[in-house]
């Protein structure tokens, strides 16, 4: 028997749910409370209750998006922490690769709708959120590389490795245009593109760390 409080979050958690969908498919602008609404099974007020306005629906959306599919993808990929800094970031790119790659992953999409129509509200939780991340992959490329390595070649393996991954985004949306056109695009293969990714990506490494030791 549901409780009063566990009718709450289950009504809070369908209204973030249906709302990282329609951010991610329509953008902050277009995205309408009604629809969300509709789709979450929920009436217009409850997003006041729970959320007080679109803005906070929409970064607590995000972040209800990201932490899931950290949850469903975590970073570590369950290596032990004897692991070598060369399999951790193995993991971390596969970790990457299969959320971007996710048809139910969303904060990646409400990303990219947001640098193609700037609202600037993501801008203080993306700093909280990704920039961890995003620190932990430096610490892990500066092992991998050696201390010797500069900032620049840190940067710039990084940049490469996130643009592969990346790439992903542009081949859903191909993908979801040629769907409709009856023409898709395989997408099926994730696995074998990740272990691609990290077989390049750890290879372009250790030749850019015998040259700095050479």
């Amino acid at each position: 028997m549901n409780t009063p409080k566990l009718k709450l979050e289950k009504t809070r958690d369908r209204l973030l749910t249906a709302a990282c969908r329609i951010f991610a498919e329509k953008g902050f602008q277009d995205a309408t409370i009604a629809k969300i609404c509709a789709q979450a099974t929920a009436n217009i007020a409850s997003v006041n209750y729970y959320f007080g306005d679109k803005e906070t629906l929409y970064l607590e959306s995000w972040r209800f998006a990201f932490n899931r599919e950290l949850l469903l993808y975590p970073p570590d990929g369950g290596l032990m922490m004897d692991a070598t800094a060369e399999q951790k970031l193995a993991e971390r790119i596969k970790s990457l690769i299969y959320r971007v790659a996710d048809e139910n992953s969303y904060s990646f999409m409400i990303i990219h709708k947001e640098m193609a129509q700037p609202t600037r509200l993501l801008a203080d939780i993306l700093e909280k959120e990704i920039n961890p991340q995003r620190l932990q992959m430096f610490v892990l490329l500066k092992a991998c590389l050696g201390q010797q390595a500069s900032e620049q070649q840190l940067q710039y393996c990084h940049a490469s490795i996130m643009g592969q991954c990346f790439q992903l985004l542009r081949l859903k949306q191909i993908h979801s245009v040629r769907a409709q056109l009856s023409h898709p695009t395989d997408l099926s293969d994730i696995k074998a593109f990740a272990e691609h990714v990290v077989q390049f990506s750890l290879a372009g490494i250790q030749a850019i760390r015998s040259q700095s030791l050479g």
